[in-house]
C-alpha cells in the first residue's frame, strides 16, 4: 500500500506511525488530531482546546443572534460582521444549495488545523468523519461505508501536491447527521473543507438508488472547487475527479 494509512472509521484500530494522536472533546465537538511527532508537546492539547472553545463561542453567539442559521435547510444570508467561521459555512452552503450547518464539521476541522499549523509541521484533523489534512507525505484515508462490501476495504490516497485538503463524508445509512438520501457513503474532496462538507450533504441527498449515481456526479462536476467524488451504495461505487482508490 502506497503512503501511510490513516484509519477513517472510528479512529481506534490503526493510525499512522509517524504521527502523534490526541483527542479534544468540548460539548458536541469531538476532534481526533494527528501531528508530526517532532512538533508535539502537551501544550498543543490546551492550545487546541482554546481554539475549539473560541470557534464554538463564535458559532453559538451567531446562532443566538440568528437562530435560523442553525435550523435552515437552505442557504441563508449572514451579517456583514459575521466571523470567518460563520461566513465560510454560509458561503459553502450557498455554493451547493444546503443549510449552513451542513458545513460546520468541515469548517471547524479546517480552522482548527490551520491554527495548529502555526505550531506543527503536519496535521490531520478529523471531526465526526470530516477531515482537514496538511501533510508532507502521501496519506491514505480508509473509507467507511456502513454495511457495504467496500467498507474499510478501500481507501483514498492523497498526494502531497493536493494538500491542504478537505475530505468530507455524508451517509444516509451511518451516523446521526441529517441526510435525505440512502447512500452508504459520499466522499468529497476539496481544498475547502467547509465546501467539501456541504457538498457531501448535497450529493448524499440525491442518492436514493444506484440509478442516481450519474446525476449526482454531474451535479458535483458543476460545483466549483470540488476535486474528487466517491459514491458508494451497497455493492456499487462511482467516482469522478482525482480519486485514487487503494485496496486495504
Amino acid at each position: 500500500m502506497s503512503g501511510d494509512y490513516v484509519r477513517r472509521n472510528y479512529r481506534s484500530l490503526h493510525q499512522s506511525k509517524d504521527l502523534y494522536y490526541f483527542n479534544v472533546k468540548i460539548k458536541q465537538t469531538d476532534l481526533s488530531i494527528g501531528v508530526d511527532k517532532a512538533s508535539y508537546s502537551d501544550s498543543l492539547v490546551e492550545f487546541t482546546r482554546q481554539c475549539i472553545i473560541k470557534l464554538r463561542a463564535e458559532l453559538e453567539t451567531y446562532i443566538d443572534f440568528d437562530p435560523n442559521f442553525q435550523h435552515s435547510l437552505v442557504p441563508v444570508k449572514v451579517h456583514a460582521r459575521a466571523t470567518s467561521l460563520v461566513t465560510n459555512m454560509a458561503q459553502a452552503a450557498r455554493a451547493c444549495g444546503v443549510g449552513p450547518m451542513a458545513a460546520v464539521a468541515g469548517a471547524v476541522a479546517q480552522q482548527t488545523g490551520e491554527q495548529l499549523l502555526s505550531r506543527v509541521g503536519e496535521v490531520i484533523v478529523e471531526n465526526g468523519g470530516d477531515i482537514y489534512m496538511n501533510c508532507q507525505r502521501k496519506r491514505t484515508i480508509a473509507v467507511f461505508a456502513g454495511q457495504s462490501e467496500f467498507s474499510s476495504r478501500i481507501g483514498i490516497t492523497v498526494d502531497v501536491d493536493e494538500m491542504p485538503l478537505g475530505i468530507c463524508t455524508s451517509s444516509g445509512t451511518v451516523g446521526h447527521s441529517l441526510s435525505f438520501g440512502k447512500a452508504d457513503a459520499v466522499m468529497i474532496k476539496s481544498p475547502n473543507a467547509a465546501l467539501a462538507d456541504a457538498v457531501a450533504t448535497r450529493i448524499g441527498n440525491i442518492i436514493q438508488t444506484k440509478d442516481d449515481f450519474v446525476n449526482a456526479i454531474e451535479v458535483a462536476k458543476n460545483l466549483e472547487g470540488i476535486t474528487g467524488v466517491l459514491i458508494i451504495k451497497e455493492d456499487a461505487l462511482a467516482a469522478w475527479g482525482k480519486i485514487e482508490i487503494t485496496p486495504l
